[in-house]
């Protein structure tokens, strides 16, 4: 397969090598056999985009995201929900509850090669769109109960004021709903050649934060609702993600939900 993404997008080869490699370990903590198979047509080497540490945020990640966005559907079953900056990533089928509307929503050349893989289903639209502008929102339905907009693995390639701009524009797009987003230390913003699956892109970490609140003072109008640390699912799994979790308790990334 003739992969050709942009430099960010490329980041998005990093979850889709440890889910595919993650589904056939023994005791698989994830399953995700639709990466596998991409990653086995895709003709690259991506043994580089799977380093433990990596893997072991991607896996709690996936399963922080399932277990929060079966949260929210348990509470609104008809909701709206969109990925915004998706990737290679197939949240739908994780939390399908027979009633959600559900978009994918990612950039031109992320897309062009996405709907190479997948295909649109009944619930589940591909859209492209962009995560600073508002032209693709204007044709989602409106009459949803509320909006979930998950964003993994995007804004921590933000400057501040793209996060700000990111912030405003789902604010005045959406009446009301929530976002969950991956937040990082800003230590990791100026760090990014040490990051050990992300320094073999040409992706750049921009602007981080110690806390979610931080969020609170670009966009007003929103409340942070939960923040948890990948920590708290990776300690679960090895005694270097506890040592990890100990020596570096605020370091790793974390799970934000804000509401509007």
């Amino acid at each position: 397969m003739d992969l050709k993404i942009g430099d960010v997008q490329e980041t998005a080869l990093v979850t889709l090598a440890i889910r595919a490699s993650e589904t056939v370990r023994k005791n698989a903590r994830i399953k995700d056999f639709m990466a596998k198979e991409i990653i086995d047509t895709l003709g690259v080497d991506v043994r580089k985009y799977d380093p433990f540490l990596s893997h072991e945020g991607v896996v709690a990640r996936t399963i922080m995201y399932k277990n929060q966005l079966n949260e929210l559907i348990i509470r609104h079953p008809d909701a709206l929900c969109v990925n915004l900056g998706c990737g290679f990533d197939d949240k739908f089928v994780q939390v399908d509850n027979g009633k959600i509307m559900w978009y994918d929503v990612d950039l031109p050349d992320i897309l062009a090669v996405r709907r190479r893989i997948y295909k649109d289903r009944e619930r589940c639209i591909m859209k492209e769109g962009n995560a600073l502008e508002s032209n693709w929102t204007k044709s989602l339905p409106k009459q949803r109960s509320t909006n979930i907009i998950i964003m993994e693995g995007v804004l921590e390639y933000f400057t501040k004021e793209e996060v700000r701009k990111c912030l405003k524009m789902l604010c005045d797009s959406f009446e009301h709903g929530y976002l969950l987003a991956e937040l990082h230390h800003p230590l990791l913003g100026k760090n990014t050649k040490y990051h050990d699956a992300v320094k073999h892109t040409k992706a750049q970490f921009h602007w981080g934060t110690k806390s979610g609140k931080e969020y609170l003072d670009l966009e007003p109008r929103m409340t942070l609702v939960s923040e948890k640390s990948y920590n708290e699912e990776m300690k679960k799994y090895s005694i270097r993600a506890k040592l990890f979790a100990f020596f570096f308790p605020h370091l790793n990334n974390r799970l934000a939900v804000f509401k509007w």
